[in-house]
C-alpha cells in the first residue's frame, strides 16, 4: 500500500542516548564501560532497560530518583546535542515531499517539552505517557493509526528495535522501517521479522529517496 504518513521511534531512532545512559552509569557510581556491558546483557536476554538501574542501585525507584537528580542539577532528559546528525534534514525532506510526518515512542510527559525544543518538522507528537498507552502494546499503534487518521498499511513506523518495533508494528498491519543503530539496533537479531519490513536501514538519510516518487 501506499505510504502517507512516516512516524519515527524517539531513542536510538532521533536521539542519541549515549550521554542519558552515561549519566545514570555516573549517578549509580558505576563504571561506563561496565554499566553498558550489563546493559547490552539486559538487551540480549530481552530483559527491560530499568533492569540495569535496578541491577546498579537495588530497589531502584525511577521517579525518586529523577527527582534527585533534579534537585542536585543533573536532571535527566535530552536535548537537541543527542540529536542524530539525520535526524531534521530526514524529517524536513520527507514533509517536503507531501508525507504526514509524526513521532510516537516511550517516553515521559517530559519528552514532549524537550522535543518541541528541538525544533524538528512533525506534525503529530506522541510519548507514550501522555498516551496513556506504550510499545509493544497493539494499542499504542492503534493510536498511531488514529492520531494520522490513516488506515495501517498507509503508514511507515521507523525503529530501531526489533521486539518494541518491529514484531508489534508488523502485526498491528504498519509498514515498518528498521533502523540499525544503538544497542538494542546492533544487539537483537531476528532474521525472520527483518526480512518482513518495508526498509533496513543504516541512516535516516537513506529514508527520503526511497519514498520519492
Amino acid at each position: 500500500m501506499e505510504i502517507k504518513a512516516v512516524f519515527f521511534d524517539v531513542g536510538e531512532t532521533l536521539i542519541n542516548e549515549g550521554r542519558i545512559y552515561g549519566e545514570w552509569a555516573d549517578w549509580l557510581g558505576a563504571p561506563r564501560h561496565t554499566f553498558n556491558a550489563v546493559l547490552g546483557g539486559v538487551i540480549a536476554r530481552g530483559g527491560h532497560h530499568l533492569e540495569v538501574l535496578e541491577h546498579f542501585r537495588p530497589g531502584f525507584d525511577l521517579a525518586a530518583e529523577e527527582a534527585a537528580r533534579r534537585a542536585a542539577g543533573v536532571p535527566n532528559g535530552f536535548g537537541p546535542a543527542d540529536l542524530y546528525p539525520d535526524a531534521r534534514a530526514c524529517l524536513a525532506d520527507l514533509r517536503a515531499l507531501g508525507l504526514l510526518v509524526g513521532v510516537a515512542g516511550n517516553q515521559p510527559k517530559e519528552a514532549a517539552a524537550q522535543f518541541a525544543a528541538l525544533g524538528l518538522e512533525a506534525d503529530i507528537v506522541g510519548m507514550s505517557e501522555d498516551w496513556g498507552v506504550e510499545k509493544p502494546s497493539p494499542e499504542f499503534f492503534a493510536r498511531v493509526c488514529a492520531e494520522a487518521g490513516l488506515p495501517p498499511g498507509n503508514i511507515l513506523y521507523v525503529g530501531d528495535r526489533i521486539d518494541n518495533d518491529v514484531r508489534p508494528g508488523l502485526a498491528a498491519g504498519v509498514q515498518v522501517a528498521f533502523l540499525r543503530r544503538g544497542p538494542w539496533g546492533n544487539v537483537q537479531r531476528d532474521d525472520e521479522a527483518l526480512a518482513r519490513c518495508r526498509f533496513r536501514l543504516d541512516s535516516l538519510a537513506e529514508l527520503p529517496p526511497l519514498l520519492a516518487p
